[in-house]
């Protein structure tokens, strides 16, 4: 589980050597893994659904 939005490389961080992977390659990977992670987050959310206090008791 990634625990905060990554962080982009700084520039001085790739050597622009085309590195595999490269610093940029790890990083829109670990983005798209955060957002995937946020997408689910907000979904099991959307699902809890707040309980109706007028709804008729049997």
């Amino acid at each position: 589980m990634i625990t905060g939005r990554p962080t982009p490389p700084e520039d001085w961080e790739c050597c622009e050597s085309e590195c595999t992977p490269c610093v940029w390659d790890t990083y829109y990977e670990d983005l798209r893994e955060w957002n995937e992670q946020q997408k689910q987050l907000s979904n099991a959310e959307k699902k809890v659904e707040p309980k109706d206090e007028h709804q008729e008791r049997k």
